[in-house]
C-alpha cells in the first residue's frame, strides 16, 4: 500500500514538473499572455482636426473599461504587462447618399473616427502590435444636426474600435 501511493505521487510530481502553466482564457474569448497581471492605458491623443475636445479621454476612459470589465487583468497607472498607447488620428463627417433629385442633396451623413494604437506586452514582446489601426463609421439621416446625434455616433464607433482592438490584441482574431 505503502509502495503504491509513492509511486502514484511520483507519477504526479514528474507529470507536474513537465507541465508548464497554460494561458488564462476569459468567458469574452481573450487568451492573457502567460506572466501577464496587469495592463495600463497611456492617454490617448486627439490628433484628428475635427471633433469634441475630450475625444481623446473619452477613448482612453472606454478603453480602460472595456479591459477591465472584460479581463481579469488588474489595471495600473504607469507600465503594466500590457501597455496601450496611441492617438485618434481622423474625425470626418461626409455625405453617404445622394438624394432622389439634383437638389436635394445627401439623405446620409456618414461619422468616421480612426485610432491608431501600439500594444506592448512585456512577458512576450512577439505578441506586440506597433502601429495598430482601427476605424469605423456610423451614418445618420442628414435631416439630423450633428451636435444633436454626436455624443451617441461617437460612443457607438468607440464600441466598435475598443471590440476590434480588444479581438485583435488578447483574442488573437
Amino acid at each position: 500500500m505503502y509502495i503504491r501511493h509513492l509511486l502514484i505521487i511520483t507519477c504526479l510530481c514528474f507529470a507536474m514538473a513537465g507541465c508548464r502553466q497554460a494561458p488564462r482564457l476569459t468567458f469574452t474569448g481573450a487568451t492573457i499572455p502567460e506572466g501577464a497581471s496587469s495592463f495600463s492605458v497611456a492617454n490617448f491623443m486627439n490628433d484628428a482636426s475635427d471633433g469634441p475636445a475630450d475625444l481623446g479621454i473619452r477613448f482612453t476612459e472606454e478603453l480602460r473599461d472595456y479591459f477591465q470589465r472584460n479581463t481579469s487583468l488588474e489595471q495600473v497607472i504607469g507600465a503594466g504587462d500590457l501597455q496601450f498607447s496611441g492617438s485618434i488620428t481622423r474625425y470626418d463627417l461626409s455625405p453617404v447618399s445622394a438624394g432622389a433629385t439634383e437638389t436635394q442633396g445627401a439623405q446620409l451623413q456618414r461619422l468616421t473616427i480612426a485610432v491608431k494604437y501600439d500594444y506592448i506586452v512585456l512577458p512576450d514582446d512577439e505578441k506586440s502590435i506597433e502601429n495598430g489601426s482601427a476605424s469605423q463609421f456610423s451614418d445618420f439621416s442628414a435631416s439630423q444636426n450633428l451636435a444633436d446625434v454626436e455624443d451617441e455616433l461617437i460612443d457607438e464607433i468607440f464600441e466598435q474600435i475598443i471590440f476590434d482592438i480588444f479581438n485583435r490584441t488578447l483574442a488573437d482574431w
